[in-house]
């Protein structure tokens, strides 16, 4: 199981790496008089190459998973279709997330690429466009937000009447991934009553299959996780109510996902982002989150 990249690691955000970077690369420039790259170089070496790498969550669907054997889900149909829009082969580069934070994510495959040699790519797909986080992460440049998400309480309504605050799920079985602001929403809300009847699952698939299968009364998930599960499994959406629910934990107006660059890289950013707004003025960007049965949400 790979954690969702946002926003269940943002306590963690690496602060002393950004800084001792920036120092070392102070330093070389002032004894050695070290020039920096201009800002087209990376791009002219696309061109040329005629291939953009865009790096991706492995095990992060339904944006990006493997599916029979195939790597596949919407950031994946998008990234193919950003390097179709600016004439470029794709190239991608899926890998797990750190168990840190997004920062470091960032850091192996934006800004420097892997200790292990894998890295970096062009572009990073799903990455938090926040302004805090944008702030503590100056080596790259977070633009083109495509999409926004939300935690949903999915309740069945043969079970449940109606829910509008935690307190209504007193006595109902629940279900959540672990480890996910979801699950800690569950377990600490309406006073910590309902802890008992919380149910926690390696992912979130799992809690919707104990949804569907009736083994629990409701669920904390993503939507777009809710969603793609209806259409995959071909469930009936008659019988289940998503909500979003109120808690300090939970982000209020959920977040938005976006793009990555090295932060002097103006000219890719420009490209894609002008990619992304034909996609969208075409219509393309929300056939690809229809195919997987997600709403697409302006962020």
């Amino acid at each position: 199981m790979t954690a969702h990249p946002w926003p269940y690691r943002w306590p963690y955000l690496a602060r002393i790496g950004r800084c001792l970077a920036a120092f070392l690369l102070a330093a070389a420039v002032a004894l050695f008089g070290a020039t920096p790259m201009p800002a087209h170089a990376d791009m002219a070496k696309i061109r040329q190459t005629g291939s953009l790498k865009i790096a991706l969550y492995k095990g992060l669907p339904p944006f990006s998973d493997s599916v029979g054997g195939q790597f596949a889900g919407i950031d994946v149909a998008l990234a193919n279709a950003l390097s179709k829009q600016m004439g470029l082969s794709p190239a991608l580069l899926p890998f797990d997330a750190d168990d840190d934070s997004v920062s470091d994510d960032l850091r192996n495959m934006v800004w420097r690429g892997h200790y292990l040699g894998y890295g970096p790519a062009d572009v990073m797909l799903h990455v938090p466009v926040d302004p805090a986080f944008i702030r503590q992460n100056h080596e790259v440049l977070i633009f083109a937000p495509y999409h926004r998400e939300t935690f949903v309480l999915v309740y069945d309504q043969e079970r449940i009447h109606q829910v509008s605050r935690f307190e209504d799920l007193s006595g109902q079985v629940t279900g959540a991934e672990g480890g996910t602001a979801g699950a800690n929403a569950l377990l600490s809300s309406a006073q910590g009553v309902l802890r008992d009847k919380v149910k926690i699952y390696p992912h979130a698939d799992y809690a919707l299959r104990a949804l569907f299968a009736g083994d629990v009364a409701a669920v904390m998930v993503m939507r777009s996780e809710y969603e793609s599960a209806l259409k995959v499994k071909g469930v009936s959406a008659t019988r289940f109510v998503a909500t979003e629910l109120q808690s300090p934990l939970l982000p209020a107006h959920g977040w938005a996902v976006g793009m990555a660059v090295k932060a002097d890289q103006d000219e890719l950013a420009h490209a894609l982002e002008n990619a992304l707004n034909a996609l969208r003025a075409s219509g393309e960007l929300q056939r690809i989150f229809a195919r997987y049965g997600v709403s697409m949400v302006a962020p």
